[in-house]
């Protein structure tokens, strides 16, 4: 009787263990909850989610005002802070937006259909097995994009690269000379890393958007590093109690409603000579 109360109780108790996904390196493991760390990687606990089946993420449609991109490898940790920030902020003033961490979403590299011939460069893009043809209908309907990158070997990080570079699609509009989709539409960018790179990043980010026709905000661009004398452990509690990456970014997202406000988009819409490589 024993044993068959036992049988019992390890069966009701796998009935309750999930698989866990590291959304950092993909390391999957079966427990009630995700592990404090995981093994393979280092990452925080922050950074599993339920493991389950792919779904392509779907556009429902709903226009917003700000498009909020997290393109951290990481979604939780100094980056994710400043979007977090960022989201408090576009909250407290009422404004509508969607924030995504890209790390939770699949983005294929760009196939580079452009270099075989740029007519197969389209919108929409070839490629619709993934989830960034959703991104690319809400880049359409949002009014303004603010994007935040850590610093990785001097420029934005693999994952926002890739997101970035999905946007030729919409580009390659101009040269096919066909209507536009983001022309006069604004940008914000939030940057933080250990050390060097902070402003290369932030320039890398918005050439990707200036070829888009994106306007920057005034004072568009928040960046925040710690230091080479510091070990990368500390770099958390750091930014989380200084003050100017608080300011900053909320100065950033200040500035991009201001200039919504003024409905650059519109106004400018049908007067642009597209000069775009």
């Amino acid at each position: 009787m024993g044993q068959t109360q036992s049988k019992k109780k390890t069966a009701a108790g796998a009935g309750r263990e999930k698989r866990w996904r590291c959304l950092v390196c993909g390391f999957v493991m079966t427990g009630e909850k995700p592990p404090k760390g995981c093994p393979k990687c280092g990452s925080s606990s922050r950074e599993f989610l339920p493991d389950k089946k792919y779904t392509p993420l779907s556009y429902d449609g709903e226009k917003c005002d700000v498009l909020l991109i997290n393109g951290s490898t990481h979604r939780s940790n100094n980056t994710g802070y400043m979007v977090d920030l960022a989201e408090d902020e576009l909250r407290a003033k009422g404004i509508s937006y969607r924030r995504f961490n890209l790390n939770e979403y699949r983005i294929d590299h760009c196939w580079c259909c452009y270099s075989m011939k740029a007519e197969y460069c389209t919108y929409p893009c070839r490629n619709s097995e993934d989830d960034m043809p959703a991104f690319h209908q809400m880049i359409a309907a949002s009014r303004a994009v603010i994007v935040a990158s850590p610093i990785n070997w001097n420029t934005m990080s693999a994952r926002l690269k890739d997101f970035l570079d999905r946007t030729t699609c919409m580009q390659n509009l101009f040269h096919l000379v066909k209507p536009g989709l983001t022309e006069g539409k604004i940008v914000g960018i939030l940057v933080n890393g250990h050390e060097d790179g902070a402003m290369k990043t932030a320039m890398d980010i918005y050439l990707h958007f200036q070829q888009m026709g994106f306007v920057m905000a005034p004072f568009g661009i928040a960046f925040r590093t710690h230091g080479p004398e510091f070990n990368s452990s500390m770099d958390a509690e750091f930014f989380k109690n200084d003050e100017l990456v608080i300011s900053y970014t909320k100065g950033v997202v200040n500035n991009v409603i201001e200039l919504m406000k003024l409905d650059i988009e519109g106004k400018l819409k049908g007067k642009l000579v597209p000069v775009s490589e």
